[in-house]
């Protein structure tokens, strides 16, 4: 063969293998995430939709905070039904994952089967069906989750748009309780007997459920958000009163705020929202049991409000209950030195903290004057600016004009301390979008 033959050869050679990678290059860059077939031991085939196919930022599209351990469910927890919430997403995304948390479980938690999809929009646990995805963890379908801990999902290719409702849905074959749960979703879940995880008309749903089980974090890979808010909260951040399947707790509607800002061309923030608040949660007290239910501000702020991806920003709406469910009149200097070291805590990360006076609540049945003077003085403190990087003034734009111990009759939802959907719309309302921007002061 002459030198020239075989430079021939060479070349055509190379060639052949340009194309072949382009080819491969081609086909992995056009792969839509529609899963394909797993391997008998459960794990995927490579190149299947567990990967993230596109760049972005993995953000919080929503969340919830473990609260306790779900009565009833001590001993067999929820082993042999599948377990479907709805969730609403602030931000949308080209891949998700979940966490599932086992807080609360006295034992290992044993998922076989879980399940990722788009809801078919019609307020059941029906699911689009072209967007089932089947989950896996570190590869595998099957994951054991020891007792007080958590688990972070694989990430799956999935074209998630923002304001829009997600199931998630987990099978157990085995008792592992208690269940741990968030009690006040505002959001119809669903339950099925049997594996049904990828069931995607809904039918095997029979039972409704106002909480949400073991998930905790929904997250995307967002090309719409570059970083995170976490809203921590009690009962008026976990919106309490707020009517249910309408996804109008403050949060929510703060979410939709930052979509419209950014879509008419405003200079703020493009972040995500997500929501931790606890209904009864306090600064400084705990609820029973180990791990503790319900647990204090204090305790659960690294937890809930600091491990989120691309946390940016920090909102604390708290501080009503440590005056309210104190059965001696609660010392105001003690809730504001709380408030501050969750502040250095949000600092030591380079977070900015935007905080809220609390909101006024005559009428209800925990309402006293000294109560009140409590309540007057937590709210001086921040409002003098010594407390939080940046003050939304809830307490002024929700309070009776003619009684400002009082909430305004259309803002309150009845009980003189939660707002109504109109309170709620109005504290979203007031929010300065623009605190939103920077970072934490090194010191206050």
């Amino acid at each position: 063969m002459t030198k020239r033959h075989g430079y021939a050869v060479l070349s055509a050679l190379i060639a052949l293998v340009a194309a072949v990678s382009a080819a491969i290059y081609l086909t992995v860059a056009a792969d839509d995430g529609t899963p394909r077939g797993a391997l008998t031991d459960g794990r995927p085939h490579h190149g299947s939709s567990v990967a993230p196919a596109s760049t972005g930022t993995w953000v919080g599209a929503w969340s919830a905070s473990p609260v306790g351990g779900e009565p009833g469910t001590e001993t067999g927890g929820l082993a042999g039904r599948s377990v479907r919430n709805i969730v609403h997403t602030s931000t949308g995304g080209t891949s998700a994952r979940i966490t599932l948390s086992n807080l609360y479980g006295h034992e290992p938690l044993t998922i076989t089967h879980a399940s990722l999809a788009l809801s078919a929009g019609d307020g059941t646990a029906a699911a689009d069906p072209d967007s089932m995805r089947r989950l896996t963890f570190d590869g595998a379908t099957s994951v054991v989750i020891p007792a007080g801990e958590q688990i972070v999902s694989d990430a799956v290719r999935l074209t998630v748009p923002h304001d829009s409702d997600v199931l998630v849905t987990t099978y157990s074959p085995t008792p592992s309780g208690p269940v741990t749960y968030h009690p006040h979703a505002r959001q119809i879940s669903y339950v099925a007997d049997g594996d049904a995880t990828e069931d995607a008309t809904g039918t095997p749903y029979t039972q409704q459920t106002p909480h949400w089980r073991y998930l905790t974090a929904l997250d995307v890979l967002s090309n719409e958000a570059d970083g995170t808010v976490v809203v921590f909260g009690d009962s008026i951040t976990d919106g309490v009163t707020s009517t249910i399947g309408a996804n109008h707790r403050w949060p929510d509607i703060l979410a939709g705020r930052l979509r419209t800002a950014l879509a008419g061309g405003r200079q703020v923030p493009r972040y995500s929202v997500v929501n931790e608040g606890i209904s009864g949660n306090q600064v400084l007290a705990d609820g029973l049991g180990r791990p503790a239910e319900n647990q204090s501000g204090l305790g659960r702020f690294a937890r809930d409000a600091l491990t989120h991806p691309n946390v940016k920003a920090v909102v604390i709406d708290l501080g009503v209950n440590d005056i309210l469910r104190n059965p001696r009149l609660a010392d105001p200097d003690k809730i504001v030195t709380g408030l501050r070291t969750l502040v250095r805590e949000a600092h030591a990360r380079g977070l900015k903290v935007v905080g809220a006076t609390l909101m006024p609540y005559q009428g209800h049945r925990g309402w006293t004057p000294a109560r009140e003077a409590v309540r007057q003085q937590v709210n001086t403190e921040i409002r003098a600016g010594g407390v939080y990087d940046a003050v939304i003034d809830f307490d002024k734009a929700l309070r009776d004009p003619y009684d400002p111990r009082r909430l305004r009759p259309d803002y309150d939802s009845g009980d003189h301390l939660h707002p109504s959907d109109l309170g709620f719309a109005r504290m979203a309302g007031v929010f300065d979008l623009n605190t939103l921007k920077g970072a934490g002061q090194t010191e206050l």
